[in-house]
Order: structure tokens, then C-alpha cells, then sequence
């Protein structure tokens, strides 16, 4: 309405501006004198502006038609396509500029003026290969997705353009919490492109999600074929799914001891995948190799999980066969805090509680944490200490940070245990272990069971350690 008004406007005023100006030129004096061939011509001023204008139509028509001739000409010549050119030439003109302020309008983020503009350079060009790309992202940025999709159902019926019109519905599925079908347009999508880097990243998260390692796995080495994925991380990650694996192929003992021996061999250094294939090769007997695997994990990171399993080698020796064994993996790092906090538990076990004051050293004033403290309470109680004395380090205790955890790279939430998937936010591989210094969370029951008899736990002839809770319980 206000656009119809507008040009209204316009055009009463041009009429009026056209009727001031001839009326000035009628008013004016003098004029155009033209001699020719023994001939003289007087024109008035309005005479002369008229034929001006005249002139000017007569030049443009004369460029037209010579432009037209040279068409006929080169069609003449073999050139099908040369006078059908000649007709489309303004309206490419216009088309393309309108394609033009589209995109600068869709980059802009005004998402109406863009479908306008992708609706005009279709109507002047009629190549919808070229507008529907437009026509869909300018739909969606208007909120339009059920144009947006049709759009994108067209470009998958052409070749040329269906990997884009996958990728747009498989988007608007993963917007819609839709992650099966979302899924299968990513596989589609990694069938037509398999080196795209934003596909290859879209299916492998939907993969992982859906615990389906082993395509997971086949998308992970297209990351590395491609050149989209370091062949260190790639060798990281691949181990992770392994693992991943291993952990699923719960009804077959051997394809998941296979699995994940896969996955220590590509990453020897992750821990939960060092502490499956030693358990598997307890089972079967090999702990000679189950040593090996654990020594080799103990020497990049010490953690308690290693600890526990290489307990379970032997699980019916006495505490003092325990510490003469252990030295092969204290001997590696034995200034390391995981090692002091190792030593201290096993010469408790022994009942040795001065030496496992000594092995504990400064640990519980100077760095405490739930363990190291839980530890100064069973020395404590060992050496016949009041119940007040203990009650003070269990109660330090259960306020104390809890010490290294799982955490997240991405969320930094806490987990007790390894996955490959982060519960909390769904990332891939982001878990490690560490002390987060944002949380100071209190301790759960039974989540510090010290580590050293847990491979024994199932022996009733093997001392327990304390948990922090039934120490508690047991000291109250």
C-alpha cells in the first residue's frame, strides 16, 4: 500500500516537473538555426529539447539493431545459440543482479530481502540450480523451513545439487531432534562426498552417540585419508572407539579381549584400555603380558585403576609379597604423588604403619584431597590413636576436594568412571584425568575405596581397606 502511494507520488510529480519545464521553454526566447543544403530550419527552444530527445532514441536504436544484425550474423555462422543470447542478455543482467543482493542480503542476515531477491533472479534466469541454494537459506533465515525443505527436496533431484539438498535436510532433522534420520541423510551425504569435513564430524558424533563404533571407526579413517584429522589424534581417537567396542562385545570374551588389545596398542597410554586387556590376559592366564601392558601404561600416567589391576595378577599373595612385587611399578616414578599414595596403602595392608607414614609423607597437610586423608586416618587408627584424632581426619575427609577424577574437557563435569561419550554434554573423547579446581564436591559412599585390593576384593582372606564412609561408620 505504502509502496502503491509512493509511485503515485512520483508520477504526478514527474508530470508536473515535464509541464513547468515545456512551459519555460515556450516562454523563452531565441532558438536553433540549422542550414542544410541551401535549406534553413528555426527551432524554438521546446522545438530544439524535443528533438534532442529524438535524436537520442534514434542512436540507441541504431546500437540495438546493429547489435541485432551482428546476432543474426553470428548465427549465420553456426552459432544456435547466438540470437536467443541477444534476447536474454538484459534479463541474465537483471537476474544476476538480483542473485547478487540476495547473497548480500542473506550475509547480511535479512532473510526476507533475500528470498525476494532469490524469487527474482529465478523469475529472470530460470535456472533453479542456481536460486534454490539461495531461495532455501534465505527461507530458513525468515523462519520458513517448510519452504526450506521443499527446496531442498528439489535440489536432490538434480546431481549436481543433491549433496547440498541432503546436507540441508539433515540439518533440519538434527534441529528437530530427529538424530536416526539425521543419521541416515549423513551417511547419504558421506556416500556423495565422503572427504566433506562438516559431514565426516555431523556423522561421526551421530556414530559415537548411537554407539556404533565400527562405523564410527570407518568414518574416523575417511577423517585421516582426507587429510581433515592428524594421524596422532586419529590413532587417539580410533583407540577410543576400539576400546568402545570392546566394552559392548560383553557376550564374546574373545572379540572384546581383541578389541581391546586394539586399543592399547594404538594408544598404550590410555588407562582404561591398559586395565581391559590386562584383565584379559589375567583370564587367560598370560600375566607376564598383563604386567607388561600395565608397566607401560604406569610409565606415562600412574592412576589407581592400574594399580588395582595389577593387583588381580596375583591375587592370593601375602601384603609382604604385594609390596616386593609392586616395586616394579613404583620404581618407575617413585616420587609421583599416585606412587607415595600407593606405598602408603600397601604397607597399611601390611600392617606397617610407621613406613606407611614415611611413604605418605606431607601429602595430607600439604596437598590434601579425600584419599590422601582417608589414608592419615587409617595410620592413624593403626597406631592406636584416639577415636577424636581420627574422627578429625575422616571429617577433613568428607569436606576435601576429591583429588584427580575424570573430567571433562568440554563441560568440566566430574565422572567416576571413563567413557568415551561425556554423559554431561555428549562430547567425543574429552575426558581426562585430573584435578578440577572448580569443584570441591563431597565424597559419595564408597567412591575412594583405596585401590590396592580391589583385585581381591572377592577373597575373604585378603585385608580390606577402609572407604571413607565405613571408616566413618566404624570410627563413630
Amino acid at each position: 500500500m505504502l509502496w502503491s502511494l509512493v509511485k503515485i507520488v512520483f508520477f504526478i510529480t514527474s508530470i508536473a516537473v515535464l509541464a513547468l519545464t515545456a512551459g519555460a521553454l515556450m516562454e523563452t526566447s531565441g532558438g536553433l538555426q540549422i542550414t542544410f543544403s541551401g535549406f534553413e530550419f528555426t527551432l524554438a527552444p521546446l522545438q530544439t529539447a524535443i528533438l534532442t530527445v529524438i535524436l537520442l532514441v534514434l542512436v540507441w536504436l541504431i546500437f540495438k539493431i546493429l547489435s541485432f544484425m551482428m546476432a543474426v550474423l553470428r548465427f549465420l555462422n553456426g552459432d544456435d545459440t547466438a540470437v536467443s543470447r541477444y534476447f536474454n542478455r538484459n534479463r541474465e543482467r537483471k537476474g544476476f543482479q538480483a542473485l547478487s543482493e540476495g547473497m548480500m542480503a542473506l550475509a547480511s542476515g535479512e532473510g526476507r530481502l533475500a528470498l525476494a531477491k532469490a524469487s527474482k533472479a529465478e523469475k529472470y534466469l530460470g535456472r533453479p540450480e542456481l536460486t534454490n541454494l539461495l531461495t532455501a537459506q534465505a527461507a530458513e533465515m525468515a523462519g520458513d523451513r517448510r519452504k526450506a525443505e521443499a527446496v531442498y527436496k528439489e535440489l536432490i533431484q538434480n546431481t549436481t545439487t543433491r549433496f547440498v539438498g541432503v546436507r540441508g535436510i539433515m540439518k533440519q532433522k538434527l534441529a528437530d531432534g530427529d538424530t536416526q534420520t539425521a543419521m541416515k541423510l549423513a551417511e547419504h551425504a558421506f556416500g556423495l562426498k565422503p572427504g566433506h569435513e562438516d559431514t565426516q564430524d555431523v556423522l561421526l558424533k551421530l556414530q559415537a552417540n548411537s554407539e556404533d563404533w565400527s562405523g564410527a571407526r570407518k568414518t574416523l579413517g575417511a577423517k585421516l585419508k582426507h587429510g581433515n584429522l592428524p594421524r596422532d589424534i586419529h590413532r587417539r581417537r580410533d583407540a577410543v572407539l576400539a576400546l568402545s567396542e570392546a566394552y559392548e562385545a560383553t557376550d564374546d570374551a574373545q572379540a572384546a579381549h581383541a578389541a581391546a588389545i586394539e586399543a592399547n596398542r594404538l594408544s598404550p597410554d590410555l588407562v582404561p584400555a591398559a586395565v581391559l586387556t590386562a584383565q584379559g590376559y589375567i583370564t587367560q592366564s598370560k600375566p607376564r603380558y598383563a604386567v607388561r601392558v600395565l608397566k607401560t601404561a604406569w610409565q606415562v600416567q600412574p592412576h589407581p585403576d592400574l594399580a588395582a589391576a595389577f593387583a588381580q595378577i596375583v591375587p592370593g599373595e601375602t601384603p609382604i609379597q604385594r609390596i616386593k612385587r609392586f616395586q616394579i611399578l613404583i620404581k618407575l616414578h617413585p616420587d609421583h604423588r599416585e606412587t607415595c599414595l600407593l606405598l602408603a596403602e600397601l604397607y597399611i595392608s601390611a600392617e606397617d604403619f610407621p613406613a606407611a607414614r614415611r611413604a605418605l609423607g606431607a601429602l595430607a597437610e600439604e596437598a590434601p584431597d579425600v584419599r590422601s586423608l582417608t589414608i592419615m586416618a587409617a595410620i592413624e587408627r593403626g597406631e592406636g590413636s584416639s577415636d577424636t584424632i581420627i574422627k578429625g581426619w575422616l571429617a577433613r575427609a568428607i569436606t576435601a576436594p576429591r583429588g584427580p577424577q575424570w573430567v571433562c574437557e568440554t563441560c568440566n563435569s566430574l565422572q567416576t568412571e571413563w567413557s568415551a561419550i561425556c554423559p554431561n554434554c555428549d562430547s567425543f573423547d574429552s575426558q581426562s584425568w585430573k584435578t578440577s579446581p572448580a569443584r570441591h564436591d563431597p565424597v559419595t559412599p564408597g567412591s575412594e575405596r583405596l585401590p590396592l585390593n580391589m583385585g581381591a576384593l572377592d577373597d575373604p582372606a585378603e585385608p580390606q581397606l577402609y572407604t571413607t564412609t565405613t571408616a566413618a561408620q566404624e570410627t563413630s
